[in-house]
């Protein structure tokens, strides 16, 4: 209607109005509604991204702040996000950039709409300008309910509809001026936010019981784990003389770095990373043809990026176009296996798959590690496959040009530290515990935006 085209600011793109936001404005009707900029407080109102600057990114947690950009803040574990400047993050200009608990994250460039709850474990996080932060005025709306609304299918359209641009889609915090909140019953919304702080605390037990597993399993070994600023500090891989064998004339796989890190381990109890897996993995998965299905009969396939989120997105392939290579064992490692040699690529990044993730198909590339339960638990291995040692000595089993993948003689020989049992059978329990709570996370979060939904849908009752 030509209304409409006045409440949308004269837009005449079909973005405001094939949303479905129009349409979302008459069914809220039959609520209490109120504007969200009245719910927020905050730098700018509550709603705000924060100025443009230039990033120093330093190695050294001492001397920086873990930040977020669109697609880190996705992750399920943040324990090894970029770092950069501790002095710059907190001047006077980027201060405002520091994530808080109870805070609703919204991607606004690129992918916009995408949403996250800000939960405890991110409270020393920075975020870039890429990124919306919403702060609930807890005077006015609990910041779990709101959170649950704005990306529910109610709340998303409302979300997408402003956004504006042609190759590289954008959102402005003006775009949130008239969006309609509903207010439900007290109950309703109190439930709401319960479901959902009470997420965002698993989420971040889970995190801290990985890096308990992961100290854990170093303590007992009689190892630390390095830092990327250790790494680094430990020289360059260039002007060094070495025996190279007949499998490979690459440098990187007898840098000084790494030879040094492989002794540290050899002086202790330790395995091949080989003999300590199950015959026939430590290898890619298999090509296959994609064919799209419905959901109903298909599998949803993850690649590289989307296996380290929260909630992985993925396309859907018909299971009668594939074979059970594109499924992986409970208790399987797997670990990004083509990408380059930036620090902050997920080239050697290692993930543990059980629960939910089971039910999901992945990509040929990634390296599937399953560990030989007689030998050593999954979850323990992992422990250790997700420090940093593991990643930077995966980097230098590397071979390729570009698109790096993993050299096929040294791989299988990477000495893995081997702890006694009674250590390994804790880290394992810690693991499995952590991705527990996450599962349960994620249904939490579920339950609190169908909560919402459904309460929507009824008119309030």
């Amino acid at each position: 209607m030509s209304t409409s085209l006045e409440s949308n600011g004269r837009r005449l793109d079909c973005g405001p109005y094939m949303s479905g936001a129009v349409e979302i404005r008459e069914l809220l009707r039959k609520h209490t509604t109120d504007v969200l900029p009245r719910l927020t407080s905050g730098p700018e109102g509550g709603i705000y991204y924060g100025p443009r600057s230039s990033r120093t990114y330093v190695d050294d947690a001492e001397y920086g702040v873990p930040f977020l950009t669109t697609t880190f803040m996705m992750q399920a574990d943040l324990t090894y996000l970029p770092l950069i400047s501790k002095k710059e993050a907190k001047s006077r200009k980027l201060s405002s950039q520091q994530v808080k608990d109870g805070m609703t994250l919204i991607t606004r460039s690129g992918t916009v709409g995408r949403t996250v709850y800000a939960r405890p474990s991110m409270k020393e996080v920075w975020s870039n300008e890429d990124i919306i932060k919403i702060v609930a005025d807890p005077q006015k709306i609990r910041s779990g309910y709101l959170y649950a609304y704005l990306c529910s299918r109610y709340g998303v359209p409302f979300v997408v509809s402003g956004k504006y641009g042609s190759v590289i889609t954008h959102l402005e915090p003006e775009h949130f001026g008239d969006m309609l909140v509903p207010r439900l019953d007290e109950a309703v919304e109190q439930k709401a936010h319960n479901l959902v702080e009470e997420s965002a605390k698993l989420l971040t037990k889970s995190q801290a019981n990985l890096n308990e597993a992961t100290d854990l399993y170093f303590d007992a070994a009689g190892l630390k784990d390095i830092t990327p600023g250790e790494w680094h500090a430990w020289g360059s891989d260039i002007g060094f003389t070495a025996i190279a064998g007949i499998h490979s004339l690459r440098a990187v796989n007898f840098n000084p770095r790494f030879v040094r890190l492989s002794e540290r381990i050899r002086q202790g109890r330790w395995k091949p990373l080989a003999e300590i897996c199950i015959d026939g993995s430590l290898k890619s998965g298999l090509r296959f043809k994609r064919i799209d299905a419905d959901p109903e009969y298909a599998y949803q396939l993850i690649g590289q990026k989307q296996v380290f989120w929260l909630r992985p997105e993925g396309r859907w392939i018909a299971k009668k176009s594939v074979g059970a290579e594109v499924l992986v064992p409970d208790g399987t490692i797997l670990v990004a296996a083509q990408g380059t040699l930036g620090e902050s690529e997920l080239f050697c990044r290692s993930e543990f798959i059980t629960g939910r993730a089971l039910k999901r198909a992945y990509s040929q590339h990634f390296l599937r590690v399953v560990a030989n339960e007689e030998m050593i638990e999954r979850g323990a291995l992992f422990a250790f496959m997700r420090s940093e040692s593991a990643f930077r000595m995966l980097r230098s089993a590397s071979t390729g040009s570009k698109l790096q993948d993993f050299h096929y003689k040294v791989l299988p020989s990477l000495p893995i530290p081997y702890p006694d049992k009674d250590a390994r059978r804790r880290c394992n329990e810690l693991v499995m515990t952590a991705y527990e709570a996450r599962d349960k996370a994620v249904e939490l979060e579920d339950q609190a935006r169908l909560l919402v939904e459904r309460t929507i849908l009824e008119g309030g009752r």
